[in-house]
């Protein structure tokens, strides 16, 4: 069976932006993983993220055609997980995003791929590693 990986914004751009050391290690992710015929994960969040930073919808495209559809999945993000990640961030003081990124990757059983410290604070909801780990 497939492993899957979620893989936070920040890692997506790594790759995209070709962010020195961190992109290299990004595209070496991104290609290990399909190469296993893994699949990498993304959500509403990650694009939400990539607008609010000035990419457009051609642009995400763009960004995820690194990975052929049989190795990329959309997951679906529900009422009761934005509850969960509302509560989750007000009480852990981290970005309200970061727990949504956790918790779609606890409940879609991916692992979570970042850099984001504020993941420290959510590893009770999933385990956080970093793209290193993987390659």
């Amino acid at each position: 069976m497939p492993q899957e990986f979620y893989l936070d914004t920040a890692i997506w751009l790594d790759f995209y932006e070709k962010r020195g050391r961190n992109g290299e290690v990004a595209l070496k992710l991104i290609e290990k993983i399909i190469d296993e015929n893994n699949v990498i994960l993304y959500s509403d969040v990650v694009l939400r993220e990539l607008k609010k930073l000035g990419y457009t919808q051609e642009d995400a495209d763009d960004i995820f055609r690194v990975a052929k559809p049989s190795n990329l999945r959309k997951v679906h993000l529900f009422d009761k997980q934005i509850k969960e990640a509302s509560k989750i961030a007000k009480v852990r003081n981290v970005p309200q995003r970061d727990a949504l990124h956790a918790i779609l990757s606890r409940d879609n059983y991916a692992q979570l791929i970042s850099r984001d410290i504020h993941f420290e604070q959510l590893k009770d909801i999933t385990a956080v590693k970093l793209p290193e780990d993987f390659i």
